[in-house]
C-alpha cells in the first residue's frame, strides 16, 4: 500500500469547521484506507491507500465530511513520496529556518493551475514575499513583521481563490513527510 497525505482546507480555524481528528481518523478508517494519523487539529491525515487516484480518493473523503459533519471541506490528496520530491526541489531561499521569515506551501487543488492563480493574485511585492510554483504547489515566503504589506496574504484568503488552495508551513510540511 501507498503513504498518502490529504490536506483539508479550512478545518478547526478560529472555532470553525469543527471537525474531531479522532472522528476523521473514523472516517478514513470507514473509507478501508490503512495506517491512518492525523496530525495538528487542521486537518492533516496520513494513510494507506491501494488506490492510486488522489481526486477520487479527496472526492471520497469530501463526500464522508459532508454526510457525517455536514461541511463542504475541499480536500487535496498528495502521495508522500510525491511531497517528499516537493521539499527536495525547494528553492534556496525557502525554509531555511530564518525566524524572520515565514515560509508556506500552497497546494492548488485541481482543476486550477498556477497560471490560473498568479492571473488571480499577481506578482508578489519586491523585497516582502517570494514565490515559485512547482507541480501543483506554490513555494512561497515572506517576511513576518510585513506580512499584511504583501500581495498574497490578503488576496490567498479571498472567497474567489481561497477554495482552490490550502496552505501549509514548511515545518508542517517537514514532519508530516517524515511520519
Amino acid at each position: 500500500m501507498k503513504r498518502y497525505i490529504a490536506f483539508l482546507r479550512g478545518v478547526n480555524i478560529s472555532g470553525k469547521n469543527k471537525v474531531p481528528m479522532a472522528e476523521l481518523r473514523d472516517i478514513f478508517k470507514q473509507l478501508n484506507f490503512g495506517e491512518v494519523k492525523t496530525y495538528l487539529n487542521s486537518g492533516n491525515v496520513i494513510f494507506s491507500s491501494d488506490e492510486d487516484n488522489t481526486e477520487k480518493m479527496a472526492a471520497q473523503i469530501g463526500k464522508m465530511i459532508k454526510n457525517r459533519f455536514d461541511l463542504e471541506i475541499p480536500v487535496f490528496v498528495i502521495p508522500r513520496e510525491e511531497l517528499a520530491d516537493i521539499l527536495c526541489n525547494a528553492p534556496d531561499w525557502w525554509g531555511n529556518e530564518n525566524r524572520e521569515i515565514y515560509d508556506n506551501l500552497i497546494f492548488i487543488m485541481p482543476p486550477t493551475t498556477f497560471s490560473e492563480v498568479y492571473r488571480e493574485i499577481g506578482a508578489p511585492k519586491e523585497g516582502l514575499e517570494k514565490i515559485k510554483g512547482y507541480k501543483e504547489v506554490i513555494f512561497w515566503s515572506f517576511t513576518r513583521k510585513d506580512y499584511q504589506k504583501t500581495n498574497w496574504w490578503p488576496k490567498t484568503a479571498k472567497a474567489n481563490i481561497s477554495g482552490k488552495l490550502t496552505i501549509r508551513t514548511a515545518n508542517t510540511i517537514r514532519k508530516i513527510v517524515g511520519m
